[in-house]
């Protein structure tokens, strides 16, 4: 793969390319409505439960308990499975391949992959977020700068988590084998990492989610949202986000750098006659 063209051009490239697949998303009544139907049924289920205190919260509604949660799994599903599929599908059908003639390909393509990814989650969150003020009262304890703090840590989750997503798409190859390289491991972890509060990760499991950015992107999100008092629920009663912000970091400056790697050498190993067995393949199983 030729590397000569200069890297601003790729990255220049790679954000039209994400706000291209952004603008098909808009366009396709199928990806937009299932946006449009999961975040209108989050909507309507927390409205019907405004008034449901849960039990050992200090008085938290179960709406403002759960946005954290809500806003970290957009985040975790939106960004690890998604990118999973499209990636395996690419690989599968050649577009993987392609890259290697393109100046910096490798580049350009995770670049959109960052971008479009970002813009196709804004749909589902402002069906959650804007008309919350007004439907269940304010969940920002922190006037503007809670606002500002929130749109902070889901870009850095973003970040944190996407490169999983390519990762695990390119290390499945397919998109049948993404069941089991990305879905079953992300609901496992979701499991273990307390997404929808702390008191429900397993004892024998703080240890491990605390290493995973899914737990601290969740715990970021609660340190915004939710008012004083509330860190008695958190896993040593204390908010840490300057934690949370280091480990999130972490992981998108690792996986930024191992995801492009990744995809160089799952294109080296693919070959013009390796993906005419897989089309024919394909074509058979159809």
């Amino acid at each position: 793969m030729s590397t000569s063209a200069p890297l601003p051009w790729a990255v220049r490239l790679g954000l039209r390319r994400g706000v291209t697949e952004f603008r098909h998303m808009l366009r396709n009544p199928e990806d937009l409505g299932w946006n449009v139907l999961i975040g209108l049924a989050v909507l309507v289920y927390l409205v019907s439960q405004r008034d449901t205190v849960v039990p050992g919260s200090g008085g938290l509604t179960l709406p403002n308990l759960a946005l954290p949660g809500i806003l970290a799994s957009v985040v975790l599903f939106g960004m690890a499975i998604g990118p999973a599929f499209a990636l395996a599908a690419e690989a599968e059908d050649g577009t993987l391949l392609r890259l290697r003639t393109a100046p910096r390909g490798t580049t350009t393509y995770t670049v959109g992959v960052v971008v479009g990814q970002l813009l196709g989650a804004l749909p589902m969150l402002a069906i959650i977020l804007l008309p919350w003020p007004f439907l269940l009262g304010d969940p920002m304890h922190q006037g503007a700068a809670g606002w500002a703090a929130m749109v902070g840590w889901l870009l850095l989750g973003t970040l944190a988590i996407l490169p999983l997503g390519i990762v695990g798409g390119a290390l499945a190859g397919r998109p049948t084998r993404v069941m089991l390289f990305v879905m079953a491991p992300i609901v496992a972890l979701a499991f273990v990492s307390g997404v929808f509060g702390p008191q429900t990760v397993p004892p024998w499991a703080e240890g491990v989610a605390q290493v995973f950015p899914l737990y601290w992107l969740a715990h970021g999100l609660r340190a915004t949202t939710l008012p004083a008092g509330a860190e008695s629920l958190e896993i040593g009663g204390a908010w840490h986000p300057e934690v949370a912000a280091v480990v999130l970091l972490a992981w998108a400056v690792v996986g930024l750098v191992a995801a492009p790697l990744l995809l160089r050498r799952t294109q080296a190993r693919q070959t013009a006659g390796a993906l005419a067995d897989r089309v024919q393949a394909a074509l058979q199983r159809g």
